[in-house]
């Protein structure tokens, strides 16, 4: 198929809540693919909070008309001169990490998460609310082959991040964790840490990500600020409230450690030092993710495939799935579907 000058994409305009329409459609012309960057055709880009957070200015852009999106899996269709990893016509994965300097501090002892010159994918570059993208093909991503186009999207960021979150709160073997909201990254999260042993408790407002946490084999499921039935060994916020920080740590056992997974989180209260941090609990953040973590994660789900819980939307409703997802009207994670697809 020849490929056109021009495309559709969702932009964001104007930050702000999501019900004065932030995210509009345009027509943008079609990246060129420059040096070691692949062009990919978008079949489906699943939906991340981080989106929202964008469109909304929690997230404040670093480009004026950012087209979001970094949860993406289609097939290469163009390549840059010096682009040799991917032949024409292979199924590849977006994700949220862009590029990294490779020279840093950070990135020579295997942090590139952490590297001052990083960028992100649909934050500093246009990404999968569109038909067509470019890619370094180092930061690109082989995908399982066993993996529909839709179950696999989610896995680029909620599974990934997940991943990492779980390994920054270090569980001990067979312990008790503790998930705070449980959306499109938790509920992949949470099979995780069941498939190595873990007694996994949810708390989070939503009654249908309650009803869903139990269906996947959690121990117990309640409120987003209710204690859970014991101590935690170890637990992950992914709701972006800072009041929930104060009930996770002091629902924490001693030496545990509090992960939390967002890019953003509102504003946290006061700790009470003996309350909440005494006994040698730990209160971790979680910033983007490696490649290797990436690779480690697409293993592991080639082996141990998850259950994806996902509601798809045709990419002319990409306004419509930002908006549930603020509303929690989404179970598992939103993904939007090329009109062809």
């Amino acid at each position: 198929m020849p490929i056109p000058t021009e495309m559709d994409a969702w932009a964001v305009e104007r930050p702000g809540p999501i019900s004065s329409g932030p995210l509009v459609r345009v027509r943008r012309a079609v990246p060129v693919p420059r040096n070691r960057e692949i062009l990919v055709r978008v079949r489906t880009c699943a939906v991340c909070r981080t989106d929202l957070h964008l469109a909304e200015g929690d997230l404040p852009p670093r480009r004026p008309g950012t087209v979001p999106g970094h949860e993406v899996v289609g097939h290469v269709v163009g390549a840059g001169p010096a682009a040799e990893r991917f032949a024409i016509g292979t199924r590849v994965g977006v994700a949220w990490l862009r590029s990294t300097c490779g020279e840093c501090r950070y990135c020579r002892r295997g942090d590139e998460n952490l590297c001052p010159a990083s960028t992100y994918t649909g934050w500093d570059a246009d990404g999968g609310y569109a038909e067509y993208l470019t890619v370094d093909e180092r930061y690109a991503h082989p995908l399982p082959e066993a993996l529909p186009d839709r179950t696999a999207a989610p896995l680029l960021c909620a599974g990934i991040i997940g991943y990492r979150a779980l390994a920054r709160a270090e569980p001990p073997e067979h312990g008790v964790l503790g998930i705070y909201g449980f959306g499109a990254s938790a509920h992949l999260t949470a099979q995780i840490a069941l498939a190595q042993g873990a007694r996994v408790h949810v708390m989070t407002r939503s009654e249908r990500a309650r009803a869903l946490a139990l269906d996947l084999g959690c121990a117990s499921a309640r409120g987003a600020a209710e204690p859970p039935p014991e101590p935690l060994d170890a637990a992950i916020l992914f709701a972006p409230v800072g009041d929930l920080v104060l009930p996770a740590l002091e629902a924490l056992d001693r030496g545990g450690t509090l992960s939390i997974a967002g890019i953003h989180l509102s504003d946290v209260p006061s700790l009470d030092y003996q309350r909440h941090l005494f006994q040698e609990r730990s209160l971790r953040s979680v910033t983007a993710n490696t490649r290797a973590d990436a690779r480690a994660y697409l293993d592991h789900v080639a082996a141990h495939p998850p259950r994806v819980t996902t509601t798809p939307y045709p990419f002319a409703r990409a306004d419509r799935a930002l908006a549930d997802l603020a509303a929690d009207r989404v179970e598992g994670a939103a993904v939007l579907v090329m009109d062809d697809s």
